[in-house]
């Protein structure tokens, strides 16, 4: 199992975060996806190695922006 904590901008609702969940969750392996809408940071747990863009491209599927 692997854990990456990502921060995400834009988010300002429960839409938001369930936008970027969703998204998260249907990436290859992903097992659990947490996010902490007040820091805007995102947990997502895999059983396989999930690489920057893969995460990238999932959370601008669903409308947002990673911080740098």
């Amino acid at each position: 199992m692997t854990s990456r904590e990502l921060r995400v901008l834009g988010m300002t609702c429960a839409h938001c975060v369930n936008f970027v969940t969703e998204e998260l969750e249907h990436l290859p392996g992903a097992t659990a996806v947490t996010v902490d809408l007040p820091t805007g940071t995102v947990t997502i747990t895999s059983d396989q190695d999930l690489g920057l863009p893969q995460l990238q491209a999932a959370i601008e599927e669903a409308g947002y922006d990673l911080a740098d």
